[in-house]
């Protein structure tokens, strides 16, 4: 089997600057519009945020789209229109099932330092099913040297349901660690961001804040160069 790949470096991300908001885009979002980063597979956004203190977003409409939120530093506050009120932080994994449509807001809880996110829009498998969201707090602790487990789609896994054969990981490895990461489905393809230090995906290196997509492989050998956090996103390939 021969895979396929695509690297994109950090400083090839788009990006804006609304002063409360400093985004970085890995794909086309908003303003930002590359028809050679539209998307990878069913993933279709993958935004680095900074979000001043204090701003936020206002409640906006969202359908048909998974949509998970990844804490790296501060407090975000969550409401939308099915009545949920949460504050997440580094360490939870939220998730937004929009289906057949929601209104949500993301506003930083504190007055005093940023938010820095990451937020994510996964492709759902069916369109127009009943909108759920989702939060659960981790402990970062069981990312080190191995994979921790944040999205599944499976109920009972470890992590949020996500309405797609999609299954993500963070990690934080020292240098030197290796795995061999095999994919859960056929025909799925993997993601990887690095948000720290340097890693080596076979034989491709990545450096902070670049991601590298991989498809038609059953395994990819994953080796940190240095202290490395990372995220792992596999998600099919096929009909995006």
């Amino acid at each position: 089997m021969t895979s396929n790949s695509v690297l994109h470096k950090e400083n090839t991300r788009g990006g804006a600057n609304h002063g409360w908001l400093v985004a970085k885009h890995s794909f086309s979002f908003a303003n930002y519009y590359n028809p050679d980063k539209m998307q990878f597979g069913a993933l279709r956004v993958l935004n680095d945020d900074i979000v001043a203190a204090g701003k936020g977003f206002g409640m906006h409409p969202h359908s048909n789209m998974e949509i998970i939120t990844i804490p790296l530093a501060g407090e975000l506050e969550h409401k939308d229109s099915m009545g949920n009120t949460a504050i997440i932080k580094k360490g939870d994994i939220q998730i937004l099932s929009a289906g057949t449509g929601i209104e949500h807001s993301e506003v930083n809880k504190n007055s005093d330092k940023e938010v820095r996110l990451l937020q994510i829009w996964v492709l759902p498998n069916s369109k127009n099913s009943t909108p759920f969201y989702d939060q659960i707090t981790l402990n970062v602790a069981d990312r080190h040297n191995k994979l921790q487990q944040i999205v599944s789609p499976n109920k009972n896994d470890e992590g949020v349901f996500i309405g797609q054969n999609a299954w993500f990981y963070l990690a934080d490895f020292d240098a030197g660690i290796t795995y061999n990461y095999t994919l859960n489905k056929a025909g799925n393809g993997l993601y990887i961001f690095n948000l720290n230090g340097q890693l080596k995906v076979n034989d491709t290196i990545l450096d902070t804040r670049d991601g590298y997509g991989i498809w038609d492989v059953k395994q990819v050998e994953i080796t940190a160069q240095s202290q490395t956090e990372f995220l792992i996103m596999e998600v099919p390939m096929a009909g995006f």
